[in-house]
């Protein structure tokens, strides 16, 4: 089992994150966390360890250097700079393929927010290596004219009382060509808060990657 802190090399960049790969695991899922969040999210990390009890790997990374961090605590300048957020997480999939011990390793992408976005155009960049994309509470909006470039099987999960942002993943479904499907919590809110909802939120992510990013055989 490798459970590491490690430096994710990305353009200028280095960014910090925690990568935890069980024995045999089937794949690995790099987290895109949201707006003003980090790879401390309380909520991206309940569903990692779903994701690793059901036999993945996860890399949660910080997405901004703790400079970009402080300035966007003030302006919000990086939440929304969707370009910026791929480019990193590009990045971190590509050292996971230089990575011996992670190389041979199918990749998924699990994305919040405007990390949701992020998660969809690197998913477009790099067809090759990422296998499936699923979307919490997303703005699959957000990545605009990557959507009909992503081969991967996308999972869009949203509140059903998310009614805005709901209405918003309708409208980017329309545009995936791969397969893909939208998942509704009954009776939930944006952060999903209420009981229960983000343990659905973690089965259906986790359920999302058996289908399409292991082959249940490692």
């Amino acid at each position: 089992m490798i459970s590491e802190t490690v430096t994710v090399p990305s353009g200028k960049a280095d960014l910090t994150g925690d990568l935890v790969v069980p024995a045999g695991a089937r794949g690995v899922v790099v987290f895109a966390h949201g707006s003003g969040s980090s790879r401390l999210s309380p909520r991206n990390r309940a569903v990692a360890e779903v994701l690793r009890r059901a036999g993945f790997g996860t890399l949660l990374m910080d997405l901004l250097t703790e400079d970009e961090e402080r300035r966007d605590s003030v302006t919000a300048e990086h939440r929304f700079d969707i370009a910026l957020l791929a480019r990193r997480l590009v990045g971190a999939v590509d050292w996971l393929e230089r990575r011996p011990d992670t190389a041979d390793l199918p990749t998924g992408l699990f994305g919040a927010s405007t990390g949701a976005a992020a998660a969809l155009v690197a998913a477009a960049e790099r067809p090759r290596r990422v296998s499936a994309v699923v979307s919490r509470g997303g703005r699959p909006d957000l990545a605009d004219a990557a959507l009909p470039l992503v081969t991967a099987p996308v999972l869009l999960v949203v509140g059903g009382d998310d009614e805005t942002v709901l209405d918003l993943n309708r409208r980017a479904a329309e545009a995936l060509p791969a397969a893909h499907a939208l998942h509704v919590v009954p009776g939930a809110t944006h952060l999903f808060p209420e009981p229960g909802a983000l343990e659905r939120v973690a089965e259906a992510a986790a359920g999302w990657f058996r289908e399409h990013l292991g082959d249940g055989d490692r």
